[in-house]
């Protein structure tokens, strides 16, 4: 299949995504979930390898790749011709890198005005970190995001990668991307994104910086929502499974404690008594095994969940109501979100090389030509 069907409020849109680690190419993705035409630039070596073959990775679903030798001029000067026809660009590197090579924002701009350019890193392009190495752990450890993650009296703890490089990253850069694409209706010219993952992480945590100044929010692990609380956080039951438990309001609490039976707790108001409930919840849990609690609790208003495994969860029967897990080309993964009601679904094809390129601009005689000097794959 050398064409992919792509349909919603991006077709038309055509992206090119310099491969990188987690955020580009979620951001890609997040494009090619609703329409948009990206073309993954992969190392020639990495897409010859590969050959034909689709690509099982999640995040390259709906998307085409091709392999390009950016440090070769014959390369670079492909890749011009191929944003003369793109309307964004993707880039991962760390700054300066794309300036010298030869495809920085200012040249492609001059090749295509209208190019919206979408810049992905942990620093931003500025600063006094700008140029040094990073993760997800460093970019949420000095947003000030990272201190408040764990348990009352025990070390931060990340929540693996996601507040760096999904939330505060990719998906912030193809946020930007929409915005620049709007703003471009209206002036006629594309806009440089600076998306850096240490600022995303920080407007993630809007809400907790001011209740911290303002005193309403304490240290990790104390709080109403941070498993500080006994109503917000997770049990284990008798099978060695667990709850989650969001029981925040009066009239939700008042549901869970009627149907666990429970009688004579102390005032959950009072933060002195959180102990002693937590106790008594965990041992009301613990007493009976995660499906019977689950029969307990279906159909209620009592904000008790089951705690799923990753295996577990596409079975679960809301999930397959909504269809909220898809199997593409042997993987089972997330479908597209948000939903946008009657857009019909979305081809989400594992990635496959795209040889034709002459609607991207390269014609096959000179995309020939790159082939066999090793330039192109």
């Amino acid at each position: 299949m050398e064409q992919m069907s792509r349909q919603g409020p991006l077709a038309g849109v055509r992206v090119l995504e310099l491969a990188g680690l987690a955020p580009g190419p979620f951001a890609g993705m997040m494009l090619a979930d609703h329409g948009a035409e990206v073309l993954r630039i992969d190392r020639v070596s990495a897409v010859a390898a590969a050959g034909d073959g689709p690509r099982r990775d999640v995040m390259d679903r709906g998307k085409r790749t091709i392999g390009l030798d950016l440090k070769s001029p014959d390369g670079i000067a492909a890749f011009k011709g191929l944003a003369a026809h793109a309307d964004v660009v993707i880039e991962v590197f760390r700054p300066g890198v794309a300036e010298r090579l030869g495809i920085g924002p200012d040249d492609l701009h001059a090749v295509n005005p209208r190019l919206v350019y979408g810049r992905m890193t942990g620093w931003g392009q500025d600063g006094p970190l700008a140029p040094t190495a990073g993760h997800d752990i460093d970019y949420i450890a000095v947003s000030g995001v990272l201190s408040m993650l764990g348990r009352a009296g025990d070390k931060p703890t990340p929540p693996i990668n996601i507040l760096g490089d999904f939330a505060g990253g990719g998906l912030m850069l193809a946020y930007g991307v929409l915005l620049a694409l709007i703003e471009r209706e209206r002036t006629g010219r594309g806009r440089v994104i600076d998306a850096a993952m240490v600022d995303g992480a920080a407007t993630l945590f809007a809400m907790f910086y001011h209740g911290v100044q303002s005193g309403f929010w304490g240290p990790r692990g104390t709080n109403l929502l941070d498993t500080g609380s006994p109503v917000y956080d997770t049990y284990e039951t008798a099978d060695g499974k667990y709850l989650a438990v969001g029981a925040l309001e009066p009239q939700f609490w008042a549901q869970l404690v009627a149907l666990m039976g429970l009688t004579d707790l102390p005032d959950r108001e009072d933060r002195a008594n959180w102990p002693v409930l937590r106790e008594r919840l965990a041992e009301a849990f613990r007493s009976r095994t995660r499906a019977e609690w689950e029969a307990v609790f279906d159909g209620t208003d009592a904000c008790v969940s089951p705690v799923l495994e990753m295996s577990e969860a596409p079975e679960h029967p809301h999930n397959r109501a909504r269809g909220t897990f898809v199997e593409v080309g042997g993987v089972r993964q997330p479908a597209p979100a948000p939903r946008l009601l009657g857009v019909p679904e979305q081809d989400l094809s594992p990635a496959t090389r795209l040889a034709d390129l002459s609607s991207w601009g390269l014609p096959d005689e000179t995309a020939a030509k790159l082939r066999e000097a090793g330039v192109l794959a």
